[in-house]
């Protein structure tokens, strides 16, 4: 193992899996680490064998004989997976004549049930865990535990005091979560390697998952993406602006959803708030990515890859807090929005509203105290995340908290129940 390999969050949601699953597959964007996580849980297994599909010699096997490819009594990784889709019904075939638990974990850089080329034959004999880009918590080594606290605390949460400036956050999101790009110490280095990536994908992944007539189209779209960072999506002036049309924008989207470079946050609304939009709200996965492809960037740009940097780091821990919950934002025809609204599976919301400056003004909960107002008691909590130092409550559950406070936040067991842990 990599002497400086970073513990992931998923690593434990692996190894449960397989204690009593069949399938594991471990989905997400190309770079971020699922060949090295899956072969760290595989270190502690007595008996289990590799397969890496990118190797031409090992993918021709796979493509001649599925099912003697397949044949070994024990748990099998299977890197990229999407590369041989004959293997998936060689595989449903093995674990139906064996249904012990942890025989297979496969991995791949698009998700996989999404495909065409793989037929819908694991869904009840499988668990997907999507990896994401590192963590901030993951980076620093901190508890990553802001979703579990805010809605197991009874009180608005308060924190230390963050070191941490605005200067400090936008390199944060300039350095991304790929473990290679963390890696490297230079902005230089680091633009080299997004590059690549870009490179890569339009060359590998988006190929494998469907033909494109113009590729030109698809890179300059992934630039357009990049200056709407934390934006609605308009699917009509997207095409406008391409001079392409509609549909086929709304299908290159889909492939960039597929292959994990971008995620579309769904409109929240209910029933107390029926002027709500439906539009999407764009995210790129990796916000060192966005950065890149906004080079050079205006003050308005910055404000919303703070925002995804934001969303980014909600989506990540909602794959493994405790708290089941969904990730949302709110926008309606009044002008009342929200940046980020987490809503648990009892209905309870948090509202969550990011802002790049250092300071909070009066103006910045307008929206915090709407939602407030239509929901009552529903509204768990309602957050402004800025780049100052302070926690501060405004009372009726509202207050706000450095953006640090993500990953700084612990929530711990203790002999009571559940207890905030803040890390200063």
């Amino acid at each position: 193992m990599a002497a400086d390999y970073v513990p992931r969050r998923a690593t434990e949601l692996v190894s449960d899996a397989l204690s009593d699953t069949r399938v594991v597959i471990v989905n997400g964007a190309r770079q971020v680490g699922k060949s090295t996580l899956a072969e760290r849980v595989l270190h502690g297994v007595p008996r289990r064998q590799s397969r890496f599909l990118d190797d031409p010699q090992t993918r021709l096997a796979a493509e001649n004989d599925p099912v003697g490819f397949l044949d070994f009594d024990a748990l099998t990784l299977i890197d990229e997976v999407q590369r041989v889709p004959e293997l998936w019904l060689a595989i449903k075939n093995s674990v139906d004549r064996d249904p012990r638990p942890g025989r297979f974990i496969l991995t791949g850089s698009a998700r996989l049930l999404a495909l065409q080329s793989l037929p819908d034959a694991l869904s009840s004999r499988s668990e997907t865990i999507e990896l994401w880009p590192l963590s901030q918590g993951e980076i620093d080594g901190e508890p990553d535990g802001f979703v579990d606290a805010v809605f197991g605390a009874d009180a608005v949460l308060s924190t230390a005091a963050s070191r941490l400036h605005r200067s400090d956050y936008l390199a944060r999101i300039a350095r991304g979560g790929y473990p290679t790009a963390v890696q490297r110490d230079t902005p230089r280095r680091r633009g080299r390697f997004f590059s690549s990536y870009l490179n890569d994908i339009m060359v590998r992944d988006i190929k494998q998952v469907a033909d494109i007539e113009r590729a030109a189209d698809m890179r300059r779209l992934i630039t357009l993406l990049a200056a709407r960072c934390a934006g609605m999506i308009n699917m009509a002036k997207l095409a406008s602006e391409l001079t392409i049309t509609e549909p086929t924008v709304r299908r290159y989207i889909q492939i960039l959803e597929t292959i994990f470079l971008i995620q579309l946050i769904p409109a929240w609304s209910s029933g107390a708030t029926k002027r709500a939009t439906r539009a999407p709200k764009l995210m790129f996965v990796d916000s060192g990515l966005a950065s890149y492809l906004q080079a050079p960037r205006t003050n308005e740009q910055s404000g919303g890859l703070m925002e995804n940097f934001v969303m980014g780091e909600l989506a990540r821990q909602l794959t493994w807090s405790e708290t089941v919950a969904a990730l949302y934002h709110y926008h309606d025809r009044d002008g009342h929005e929200i940046d980020a609204i987490l809503e648990d599976n009892s209905g309870r919301v948090v509202g969550i509203e990011v802002k790049s400056a250092q300071s909070v003004r009066s103006e910045d909960l307008l929206g915090l105290r709407y939602l407030k107002q239509k929901l009552g008691s529903r509204m768990h909590a309602g957050y402004v995340l800025y780049c100052g130092a302070d926690s501060l409550s405004f009372g009726d559950g509202l207050g706000c908290l450095p953006i640090s406070t993500l990953w700084t936040t612990g929530v711990e067991s203790t002999s009571q129940g559940r207890s905030i842990r803040h890390v200063p």
